[in-house]
């Protein structure tokens, strides 16, 4: 199996990063502070599921693994119960909450945001930019969560679906309209895995059991032909494929979830209690996978990859689901 042997993750196969676009200048979390929360009050709590709590073995030490990405080496951790969302935060849902504040994402305020090359127009009127180091990755002008691929496209037939092209800072903003938070790294793996100990996926180790897809991936030929064996060319709607043991959908695959945590690669022994990683860094943890990873170069849609991006990067692959404290 082809592997990457590059050391570059900061804007891989599956997630543009501005800093290839411009220099980076991390503009702080005061999108996230202007918005206000009433006091108590948790909106969308119904579809929470109680996650319980308790040791586990975080990372792998699996060949298949990326050493460089800091999965390894394997620790035993251990996380608080707590509250999570049952699939990522969605259209509806996103547009519920800019109605609300008239929040503008990052991608608005830049004017543009990254979309994967098969799904420009054939004769595109706005103003793209190839990103060179990832050819698949168009900077588009006029792209953001409600125009997922530019001024020609809308979300109006994908409500369900989950939101895209939203930054940390912008789940951040919605987290704290909803009266949640970002999850952990450790809380994202450990609620991921559904009970499961040291598995591949959240269903175990077999990627199709009994020949049935079970997460939305590439099939094909990464980045030239999708054959969409799994229903799907880009997002799937958030409730798609069957829920891991906790209850979580689609924690393989769809859209990369944004963590509370800086990435690092090195693992810090010391705090083995409700982790949170470094204290500063220049990329968030993202974790899940996408609709773009396949076994040939991506084969992040393990419980135990990871990735990372800046946080102001917005991409067609990268959304969030939240948490809360018991």
């Amino acid at each position: 199996m082809a592997k990457e042997t590059s050391t570059h993750h900061i804007g891989s196969c599956c997630a543009g990063s501005r800093s290839k676009v411009r220099e980076f200048i991390p503009p702080g979390d005061e999108t996230a502070k202007s918005i206000v929360n009433a006091e108590g009050h948790v909106r969308f709590q119904e579809k929470m599921i109680y996650v319980p709590g308790g040791e586990y073995l975080m990372g792998t030490d699996d060949e298949e693994g990326f050493k460089t990405d800091g999965e390894g080496p394997v620790r035993k951790v251990e996380v608080s119960p707590f509250y999570m969302d049952s699939y990522t935060v969605t259209n509806e849902e996103f547009d519920a909450f800019v109605k609300e504040t008239g929040y503008q994402t990052e991608a608005e305020k830049f004017g543009w945001s990254f979309v994967f090359y098969k799904f420009l127009p054939e004769k595109p009127s706005m103003t793209i930019q190839q990103l060179p180091s990832t050819p698949w990755w168009f900077a588009v002008e006029g792209a953001y969560w409600y125009q997922p691929e530019g001024p020609d496209s809308s979300i109006e037939d994908r409500m369900d679906h989950p939101v895209i092209h939203v930054s940390w800072n912008d789940a951040e903003a919605f987290c704290q309209w909803a009266g949640k938070r970002l999850p952990t790294e450790a809380e994202w793996e450990f609620a991921a895995r559904g009970g499961l100990e040291q598995k591949k996926f959240p269903w175990g180790d077999e990627l199709m059991p009994n020949g049935e897809h079970h997460c939305n991936i590439w099939q094909g030929d990464f980045p030239k032909e999708n054959t969409a064996d799994d229903g799907y060319v880009g997002t799937a709607p958030a409730k798609s494929f069957p829920a891991n043991g906790f209850g979580l959908y689609n924690v393989s695959g769809n859209v990369w979830e944004w963590c509370a945590d800086w990435f690092d690669r090195s693992k810090d022994m010391k705090q083995l209690l409700n982790p949170t990683g470094p204290s500063k860094g220049t990329a968030k943890v993202m974790r899940g996978g996408s609709y773009l990873c396949h076994h040939s170069y991506c084969n992040r849609y393990r419980v135990a990859a990871r990735s990372s991006n800046t946080i102001d990067s917005s991409t067609g692959n990268m959304g969030f689901r939240c948490v809360r404290d018991t």
